[in-house]
């Protein structure tokens, strides 16, 4: 019998956490607050932000709401975030990305103070991982290991194989997953023979963008498969990179699309939001 890995229940659980110790950082008069700045109308980006925002109120920390139209100038969203860098009552930034097009998204990102950069995608938080320092990770693969950790998934000596190398989710993945002590192997749209590599995999964590790329062929028999893609498909509904149908009679742990990795990535900016309360 597959193991259904819930991302629902999970994030619950890390949320209920961090409720409690917001409420102990309150008693010790230490409070929170998440400045979330959105620039045009995507309504992708609406949902997440609204999603975000709904967290921290679950959780007790404030939201700040900063929506900006579409023609919103680069000059203007920086001078924005030069200014919540310095508000002492901001412990967190974010910048719901994409932003639109005549605007460096990496300059956006190298303005937000490290030790504000929730989302953990400043180059000081990614190179802190690299060297295993303290900073900030980035939420979908710190979620992750959460996922994994609170289902009892071992990590450590396990072959993982991770299928995508962004810098927001596969290379942060892939570090993440050494420091659990497991070998790791990226792959990506130049990987000879993709299938046997995956194949080799205790672990295949997917993050490749494409829908339904991983079939029954490319998973060992018994090994946990981690979904990080989700797309819409023309029926409406969501699915993720992994056929899951095909895939989950073959795997021993499996994550579903939509209620897996999804509902982690806003447990975990919460908790980087509580950590930056606590710094």
């Amino acid at each position: 019998m597959t193991q259904l890995i819930d991302g629902k229940k999970i994030s619950q659980e890390i949320k209920d956490e961090l409720k409690e110790k917001v409420a102990e950082l309150k008693e010790q008069g230490i409070e929170g607050a998440l400045a979330v700045i959105q620039v045009g109308s995507d309504p992708a980006s609406s949902v997440y932000v609204r999603n975000k925002k709904r967290a921290c109120e679950y959780i007790g920390i404030r939201s700040e709401s900063y929506e900006l139209p579409e023609e919103t100038t680069e000059e203007e969203l920086l001078t924005l975030i030069e200014k919540l860098n310095k508000d002492p009552k901001i412990n967190g930034i974010l910048c719901q990305l994409p932003v639109p097009a005549h605007m460096d998204e990496n300059k956006i990102i190298r303005t937000i103070a490290p030790e504000k950069d929730v989302d953990g995608f400043h180059t000081q938080n990614v190179g802190a991982l690299v060297v295993g320092q303290q900073g900030f990770v980035s939420c979908t693969p710190a979620g992750v290991i959460q996922l994994l950790k609170r289902s009892g998934i071992e990590i450590a000596g396990k072959n993982c194989v991770v299928v995508g190398r962004s810098n927001i989710v596969g290379k942060p993945m892939a570090l993440l997953m050494l420091r659990e002590n497991a070998t790791v192997t990226i792959c990506h749209s130049r990987t000879a023979d993709l299938k046997a590599v995956c194949k080799q995999a205790d672990i295949l964590i997917v993050a490749v963008g494409k829908p339904k790329m991983i079939t029954a062929e490319y998973v060992k028999e018994g090994a946990t498969v981690i979904d990080v893609g989700i797309h819409r498909q023309e029926d409406g509904k969501l699915c993720g990179d992994v056929d899951f149908e095909q895939v989950e009679p073959v795997a021993g742990a499996i994550t579903p699309v939509p209620g897996g990795v999804g509902p982690m990535t806003i447990a975990m900016l919460m908790n980087n939001c509580v950590e930056a309360m606590t710094r």
